[in-house]
């Protein structure tokens, strides 16, 4: 393949995983204004609620821990095509469950079509790093909490003016014409070796489980805007629907101009002090929203906070994706298993909690995570790109 040809497929390559993650970050983000209206509906409690999105952690979870392999005897571009396909209509299975039963399995195949996808997305994103020559992470994260802020910003007032299952069918009709459009776009990968069975095993270098810790510890504040921020402006600030949706829509629009920044913020700081300043913004941000005495308070500290949190999670997965001993489909299954157990799994507890004691006190009690990762931030030195040896 000459210089040319390969400068192509490695654009083509970053064009397709780009609108995977902004896809990927559509569904999340429109599944967040949803939620009071899926709690109405249901006629549950907070506690309740929380059972749910704990059921679509575990099934994110579980997706997330088998996709290293699946990825190593599959391909990560094969098993990304399979679940994008999936997701499209993964939202609108959950708000069309008639009944709470319906609700619970729905929810467990939605965290499982989100999670699954979300490693093979980030693999094949190491994969596109590793063949321009230089990182991307950051600015496909970015992609991410721009379908995030569109989902989020978009769906209070689609849901308003249309209706819920309005809302939910036209968000699948969207993601189908981007999974579509990228889909053909995906960079490819290597056969797999059929001599060489992949085999069901944890890492053994303890590094990646640390990094694991760390990214664990940025995306429990994600999980905690995501699914509670909404609930939390509405219930206990006395918002709107409409001006609930910009919490988690604000947060993602400031991690997205970040994240488009974040490649170039990283190459010229360094990853570790690049991390140390983002978690104590991350910290300061999630802080004042706790304490904020009115909706757009909190909304702008929501959005302060995700200038910290933008660039936490892509060191961290650069982190994954390039330890020594450890293949990146490998290390990226249990970083990513790990970390998003905090978007995933973490707002069950939350839930559980914020309705006891209120989620100002947990949205304080969150931000000390953050702290630690500050930390922590020396664990991802690997985290800075060094190109391939072009020899």
């Amino acid at each position: 393949m000459d210089a040319t040809t390969l400068r192509h497929s490695a654009a083509r390559g970053r064009h397709g995983v780009s609108a995977v993650f902004f896809m990927n970050g559509f569904i999340t983000g429109s599944w967040a204004p949803q939620i009071p209206v899926v709690m109405g509906n249901l006629g549950i409690s907070e506690f309740t609620l929380g059972l749910l999105i704990l059921l679509f952690g575990l099934g994110a979870i579980a997706s997330m821990s088998w996709c290293g392999y699946l990825i190593a005897r599959h391909g990560a571009t094969a098993v990304l095509r399979a679940f994008a396909v999936a997701g499209t209509i993964s939202l609108l299975l959950v708000v069309l469950a008639p009944g709470l039963p319906l609700a619970a399995a729905a929810m467990i195949l939605f965290g499982g079509v989100i999670g699954g996808m979300d490693v093979a997305m980030n693999a094949n994103g190491v994969a596109v790093e590793k063949k321009r020559g230089r990182a991307i992470m950051s600015s496909l994260h970015g992609f991410w909490s721009l379908g995030g802020f569109a989902g989020g910003a978009l769906g209070g007032f689609a849901i308003e003016r249309a209706g819920q299952v309005q809302h939910a069918v036209g968000v699948t009709l969207l993601a189908a014409a981007i999974v579509a459009w990228a889909l053909p776009r995906l960079l490819g990968d290597q056969a797999p070796a059929q001599a060489a069975r992949p085999r069901i095993g944890l890492p053994k270098s303890p590094l990646i489980y640390a990094i694991g810790v760390m990214a664990l510890f940025s995306m429990v504040p994600e999980g905690a805007v995501l699914d509670w921020s909404a609930l939390y402006l509405r219930q206990e600030l006395g918002s709107d629907v409409a001006v609930s949706g910009f919490a988690f829509a604000a947060f993602s629009a400031t991690m997205a101009l970040v994240r488009f920044m974040g490649d170039a913020v990283r190459d010229r700081l360094g990853a570790v002090t690049t991390l140390r300043v983002s978690s104590l913004v991350a910290a300061a941000g999630i802080l004042g929203a706790g304490l904020a005495p009115s909706p757009w308070l909190a909304i702008a500290a929501f959005a302060f906070s995700g200038l910290g949190i933008a660039n936490m999670v892509p060191i961290a997965f650069s982190a994954a994706g390039n330890q020594k001993d450890v293949s990146t489909g490998a290390g990226m299954s249990v970083v990513t298993t790990m970390g998003y157990s905090g978007i995933l799994a973490a707002p069950s507890l939350i839930g559980f909690v914020g309705g006891h004691v209120g989620f100002g006190p947990v949205y304080v009690a969150v931000s000390a995570l953050l702290v630690v990762v500050f930390l922590m931030a020396r664990l991802a030195a690997s985290a800075d790109f060094t190109p391939p040896d072009k020899g």
